[in-house]
Parts: C-alpha cells; sequence; structure tokens
C-alpha cells in the first residue's frame, strides 16, 4: 500500500517515518522512557485513610481539630498474656513496665497508656491522693492485688487496661501525629516481639497498626502476584504468538509504559508537592488496570502484523500494512480511555484525580510506543517467513471462525440473550452492598484477621468513634450532658467502652466522700467540680487528663472504642449520634470524628466517585467515537455494550454477595478501560470492511480480524486471576472480577456488539 492509497495525511506522515528511520523510532521512546524514570526516586507511598477525605469535609476538619488539641488518635494496641493464666502476676507486670518504658524512650511515641503510667485517685484522710497505680516493676504479691482492687473498683479503667477474663494486659500506643503508620507499627513490633517472652501470646491492634500494614500487605501482595500474572501472561502469548520477540515486544510496551506512568507521578509529587499524585490505597490498581490496557495495544498490533504476513511475505509492507489499519483504532481507543479516566478529575476523593491523569499518561505512552517504536523494532527484526508464527494459525485463531457464524445466522438470539443477561444484571444490583469492614478484608486463620479479631473479642475493639464538644469543661450541665452521651454511645452492642472527663470528675467525687459508690456523680455546683480539678492539682499532673480535655477546659473530647463493624452498623450509629449530639443544649457545638466515621464518608465518597467515573466516561466515550466517526449510531454502539458490562459485572458482585469497596470499586475502570478497546476496534473494523467485504459475509469477516487479537488480548490478562491467591479478600474478588471482566468484554464485543452490528449493518454501512 503506498502512501497515496491512505486517506490521512498524519497517518502517512506517521507510517513513512518510522520505517525510514526506525533506529530513531526506538530511540526516542527508549530515552523518554528512561528520563522518566528517574521521578520513580521521588515517588511517595502515603498509607493515610484520612488524607483521602476532602479537607472541607465535616468529619475531616473535626479530626484535623482532634488531632491539633489532643494528639494523634490513631493508635496501636499491645495485648500480651495467656489462655487460662492470670495476669496479676510479678512476671507480667515487670514485663509490662519493662515494655512501657522501652516505648516511651521512642522518639515516635508521644504517649503510652497502662497500668503502668495510670494514676490512682484515693482518698486520704479526706483529701485527695494522687499516686501511681503501677509504683515500681518489681511488685509484691499484696501490691498487686491493690491494683486488681483498684481496677474492680473503676471499670472504665479496667476495661482499658485488662481484658475481662483477667488473662491479658493491654498497651495503647499513641504516636505523634505526623509519624507514618507503617514506621510507627514496625517499630512499636520490633519493641514488643523483643521484649515479650516466647512464652507469651502477643496481639497487635488499633487503627495506626491496620492502617500502617494494609497498604503494605496490598501492595507486597500485589508485586509478587503481578509477577506470577506477568509469568503466566507471557506462556499464554507464547503459545499462542509462537516467537519469543514478539512477547519480548508487548512486554516491552506494558513495562515501559508502566515506568513512565510511576516516573510522571514522582516528577509530579517533585514539582508541585500535591497530595494528589501519593501512592496510595485508592490507586493501587494502576499497575494492573494500565498493563491490562498496554497489553490490549501490543498484541493487537503483533497479531495483526502476523496476519499481514502471511498474505504478503513481506516485513516492511505488512508493518505498513499494520500500521495503515490499526494506527487510527489504538489512537482512538487510547483517547476514549484517558477521557474515562480523566473524567475522575470530577470525583471528591482528590488522590483519583491524580490516578486519572497519571494513568492517562500511561496509556498517552502505551499508544506512542504502539505507533512508533513496536513497528520500527519489528521491522528490523529479519523474520523467518517459514517460522509457525507466520505460516500456521494460532490456537484461539482456530475458534473465531465459530463466533463469525454464530453472530452471523442468529443475531436475534445472540441479542436476547445478552438482553436477558443484561437484567439479570440489573437484578443483582439491587444486591449490591457497599462494605469497607476491615476485619472482612482478612481471611480466617490469617495472622493479622487472628489479632483483630482478639482485639475484639478479648479487649476493647480496634474502631473508634471521638466526639469533640465545646463548652465549659467544669460546667455540670455540660458534663451530665457527656454522661448522657456515654450511655448512648455504650447502649449500642458493638462499644465496648468509652471515657471522657466526666468519668474522671465523677469518680474523684466518690473519693472525696469517703470512696462512697453513691457519689459517683457529677456534682451539681461548679464550685465542687472546680475544687476537685485544684484537689486533683496538688498531687497529680494535670496533664493526665490531655486526651480528654483541653489546657483552658473549654474543649472536651469524648472517645468510644469498638469492636470492628459492617459499613451498615457504622452508618447507623454514626448517623445515630451526629443526631443526639445535634441536639445538645449546654455545649457551644459539637461533631463527631474518628475511624468510624472516616470509614462512612469514605464509603460514600467511593461510591460517588464510582457513579460520577462511570457516568462521565460512558458520556465521553459516546460523544468523542460519535465525534470521530461522525455518526452518533457508532457512538451508541460503543457505549451500549459497555454499559451493559458494567451492569453485569457489579450484577454478578450483588448476586455473588461480593461487597464494593474502595479496592472493587475500581473494577468499573477496567472494564472500561478494556471494553471500550474491544468495541472501537470492532467498529473501525466494521467501518473498513464494510466498504470491501459483501454484507452477508461482512460480520464474518469482522470477527475473523479482530476476534483473534481480542481473545488473546483477554486470555492473557486472565492470567491476573493469580490475585485470587491474596491473603487480602478484595485483592482476591479483583482478581476474581478481573477475570469475569475479560470475559464478559471480549465475548460481549463478539456477540452483544456484534450482533447488533449485524442486524443495522445495511444503514451502518459506509459503502
Amino acid at each position: 500500500m503506498t502512501s497515496s492509497e491512505r486517506s490521512h495525511p498524519i497517518r502517512s506522515w506517521i507510517i513513512e517515518h518510522v520505517l525510514a528511520n526506525p533506529k530513531k523510532a526506538i530511540a526516542l521512546p527508549v530515552l523518554f522512557t528512561l528520563f522518566m524514570g528517574l521521578g520513580i526516586n521521588y515517588l511517595v507511598i502515603d498509607d493515610d485513610m484520612m488524607a483521602m477525605l476532602p479537607e472541607t469535609l465535616d468529619s475531616r476538619m473535626s479530626w484535623d481539630a482532634v488531632q491539633d488539641e489532643f494528639g494523634s488518635t490513631e493508635v496501636i494496641f499491645i495485648a500480651f498474656g495467656n489462655k487460662g493464666r492470670t495476669v496479676y502476676s510479678s512476671e507480667s507486670f515487670a514485663l509490662l513496665w519493662d515494655l512501657t518504658k522501652a516505648l516511651e524512650n521512642v522518639n515516635q511515641v508521644e504517649k503510652v497508656s497502662c497500668i503502668t503510667t495510670i494514676s490512682k485517685i484515693e482518698s486520704e484522710d479526706g483529701f485527695m491522693e494522687i499516686s501511681d497505680l503501677q509504683p515500681a516493676r518489681d511488685l509484691s504479691l499484696s501490691q498487686i492485688d491493690k491494683i486488681k482492687e483498684y481496677l474492680l473498683s473503676n471499670p472504665t479503667i479496667k476495661k482499658r487496661a485488662v481484658s475481662e477474663s483477667d488473662e491479658y494486659l493491654n498497651i495503647m500506643v499513641q504516636p505523634y501525629e505526623d509519624i507514618p503508620h507503617d514506621i510507627m507499627r514496625d517499630v512499636v513490633v520490633a519493641i514488643g516481639d523483643s521484649i515479650l517472652s516466647a512464652d507469651y501470646e502477643i496481639h497487635y491492634g488499633g487503627t495506626a497498626y491496620i492502617t500502617g500494614s494494609v497498604p503494605t500487605m496490598i501492595r507486597n501482595d500485589i508485586t509478587i502476584l503481578l509477577r506470577v500474572g506477568l509469568f503466566i501472561m507471557a506462556i499464554v502469548l507464547m503459545v499462542n504468538l509462537r516467537n519469543p520477540f514478539a512477547v519480548i515486544m508487548v512486554f516491552s510496551v506494558i513495562i515501559q509504559s508502566l515506568v513512565v506512568m510511576a516516573g510522571f507521578m514522582g516528577w509530579m509529587v517533585f514539582i508541585t508537592g500535591s497530595e494528589r499524585f501519593y501512592f496510595t490505597i485508592v490507586n493501587s490498581s494502576m499497575p494492573i488496570i494500565l498493563l491490562t490496557i498496554a497489553n490490549s495495544d501490543g498484541v493487537h498490533f503483533v497479531t495483526k502484523f502476523f496476519k499481514e504476513m502471511m498474505n504478503k511475505k513481506d516485513v516492511k509492507k505488512s508493518v505498513e500494512a499494520t500500521m495503515d489499519t490499526l494506527l487510527v483504532p489504538i489512537f482512538l481507543t487510547s483517547l476514549t480511555t484517558m477521557a474515562a479516566f480523566l473524567s475522575l478529575s470530577f470525583a471528591p476523593i482528590k488522590q483519583l484525580m491524580g490516578y486519572g491523569i497519571c494513568i492517562s499518561v500511561g496509556i498517552a505512552h502505551a499508544f506512542f510506543l504502539s505507533s512508533t517504536f513496536l513497528p520500527a523494532a519489528i521491522s528490523l527484526k529479519k523474520w523467518d517467513m517459514n517460522s509457525k508464527a507466520v505460516t500456521r494459525p494460532s490456537i484461539f485463531e482456530n475458534l473465531i471462525s465459530y463466533f463469525g457464524k454464530t453472530v452471523s445466522t442468529n443475531p436475534k438470539s445472540i441479542l436476547g440473550s445478552g438482553v436477558f443477561i443484561a437484567t439479570a444484571g440489573i437484578i443483582g444490583l439491587l444486591y449490591l452492598k457497599v462494605d469497607v469492614n476491615i476485619a472482612s478484608f482478612f481471611r480466617q486463620g490469617t495472622e493479622f484477621r487472628n489479632s483483630i479479631d482478639f482485639i475484639d473479642q478479648e479487649m476493647t475493639g480496634t474502631m473508634d468513634i471521638r466526639v469533640r464538644l465545646e463548652g465549659s469543661m467544669k460546667n455540670p450541665r455540660t458534663l451530665n450532658e457527656i454522661v448522657n452521651l456515654q450511655d448512648v454511645l455504650e447502649n449500642n452492642k458493638k462499644v465496648t467502652t468509652s471515657f471522657s472527663i466526666a468519668d474522671v470528675v465523677k469518680q474523684m467525687h466518690r473519693v472525696v466522700m469517703d470512696d462512697d459508690p453513691d457519689f459517683e456523680t457529677i456534682p451539681k455546683d461548679q464550685g465542687k467540680v472546680n475544687n476537685l480539678f485544684s484537689m486533683y492539682s496538688m498531687s497529680g499532673d494535670p496533664e493526665d487528663f490531655s486526651a480528654m480535655v483541653d489546657y483552658e477546659y473549654s474543649v472536651g473530647l469524648v472517645t468510644a472504642l469498638s469492636r470492628v463493624m459492617s459499613t451498615e452498623e457504622i452508618i447507623s450509629i454514626v448517623d445515630e449520634i451526629e443526631e443526639y449530639v445535634g441536639g445538645l443544649k449546654s455545649v457551644g457545638s459539637a461533631s463527631v470524628t474518628g475511624m468510624a466515621v472516616v470509614i462512612r464518608d469514605l464509603v460514600y465518597l467511593v461510591v460517588q466517585s464510582s457513579v460520577i467515573s462511570i457516568v462521565m466516561s460512558v458520556i465521553l466515550i459516546g460523544l468523542i467515537t460519535s465525534l470521530f466517526f461522525k455518526r452518533i449510531a457508532w457512538g451508541m454502539m460503543a457505549i451500549i455494550p459497555l454499559s451493559v458490562a458494567v451492569v453485569i459485572n457489579f450484577g454478578f458482585m450483588g448476586l455473588a454477595g461480593i461487597h464494593l469497596s474502595h479496592v472493587t470499586a475500581l473494577l468499573a475502570s477496567v472494564i472500561i478501560g478494556v471494553g471500550v478497546d474491544f468495541a472501537i476496534h470492532y467498529i473501525s473494523q466494521f467501518r473498513r470492511l464494510s466498504k470491501i467485504s459483501e454484507k452477508n459475509a461482512l460480520t464474518n469477516d469482522v470477527i475473523e480480524d479482530v476476534g483473534y487479537p481480542i481473545i488473546l488480548d483477554s486470555a492473557s490478562n486472565m492470567s491476573f486471576g493469580a490475585l485470587l491467591f491474596s491473603a487480602f479478600i478484595p485483592v482476591q474478588y479483583m482478581g476474581g472480577l478481573m477475570v469475569f471482566a475479560m470475559i464478559s468484554t471480549s465475548i460481549g464485543t463478539l456477540t452483544f456488539l456484534a450482533a447488533m452490528a449485524e442486524l443495522l449493518k445495511h444503514n451502518l454501512s459506509e459503502r
């Protein structure tokens, strides 16, 4: 084919310059990749879930205020002991002492809370006496008995320090606000494991421990399983392409695209400092998604080249014909996919904006490589014209004719079947639930899940709700409001305990009244409350209250600890508490925050972002396709199967009981990113072949032309079913759903879309 036969001057210019200067066409993309790769040095990995929430969100602003006033509320729990053995022993308290002192000497630790650091409030001749609950490392049995007695008389304190069974001691480690959770987790675990005897069970938990562990686990998991997936992909491609060089070329497109995307993220952090370009749990699926898209570009080009070689037996002419056929559809698929991801700019989670921009850069580079580097490298290779890759069809090619014949003869039946399946998907959507239950992310029996379950069952739980209150914390009315609020909180079966400055006031009041339990109440007179705090300051440190009240006693913090809850339970309790605090009369203002609220708001934002992304993607893809092909019908042909695929996949999740989370919600990106590629390649070839093929043979010709690369692309990407073996359940779901998405989008293109085109071919023909 000569340049005069090609209608578009830009396409002709690219083909001529690449084939005339193949070494330059290879060198320039490689040099660009290497330069962009330097940006990886500036890549920032962030595990802060709070950073995902907009800074203007009420719960985020409350969270920031609490952190500023009371220090970090994201803590790490250490629980140790043995089933069937009491912790009230000299050995246990000696180890508790050693562990506490070691943690207090760590620069990253702001505060340690446990029996060793708790101040004891007692009555001495009508006066308040403040002393250390654990006065020394080595204790006598009588001293231990006194500690036990004190804890029994102060159940609120005991719940936080000792398990209900008296078999485990609990330590709460509070890091400084700006310490990364993964660093904090490593430090605490290292100290805990080194001090505690092998004779003791050790369990770690708390929000800082979980948020510090989960992102690292996901990244490590995906890194390992990606290697497995890539290995399987290489085997699938090798079996079908039957040429090592071809497989290497496809992988070179993939790897260079990934390097450019990661490097771009780093460069943007270096240049702008924006958190939008941090690598977080939200965009942990980016490498997999870009990999599938880059693989599609390479597979389509290589398979088309081999098909042309079978006919032309000339490398340069085959490369030229391949470029002439595929440059436009690859450009259009890249453009529409980029538009789909850039639609994430409208999402409320700011990291998703960076996600959309960065993956779009990777997609653009994949197109650049497929248009220059790949054809140039193929053109320089000395190909064996007698090789199996050139002379014989592959395994999948032999299956393609089946689709063509079936669709050509039964378009109405296929379309009807597609509508039926889509209807089932719509029904499944009704059962789709959103859940980010942290415990359910891990399989039963794993070490991490066991620790979470242990903290939930034996101790105070791993989740927190914080209520920030403004007003005089010495005013009896305010304090009684706090007491009532705590009652509301503890009425929920998932809440294990709560504490506030009101608990301290009640305890002090009881102590000065000869330790009479009837006086464990809030005094009616503010002067009496003032006197209680004054008496405490004579022998105690007012800093003991720093986690509950500010220095001016004008802001108080109520903390409730709970077991891990489902998203449904979280929404219920948070909504209830927000409604309750909204009706408080004696406080200036009140706001609810904590990890439970963060999860609730994150759920809302994930759902909102997913809906925005899907809707905007479909609209943009429809518009771009309609404008490019100059017919609205083609735009509709592209988005209808795409929309059906999204419905079917999310409907399947609903029917299978798979919950929508911040990980699985991004499945839509995979469906749209891959599905639009398949659809546009089909439409492009349909338009091209409609000019030269007989009407009766058109659908069969199109499927035989594009069916093989679509099936091969889908089959090779299904290798990421390796993610099913992840220890992290959302990643398992992502792997399984990717396999399902590949099957549904590829088969859907070659059946549902093909059937629509067959029925409308007289109206759609370009002849």
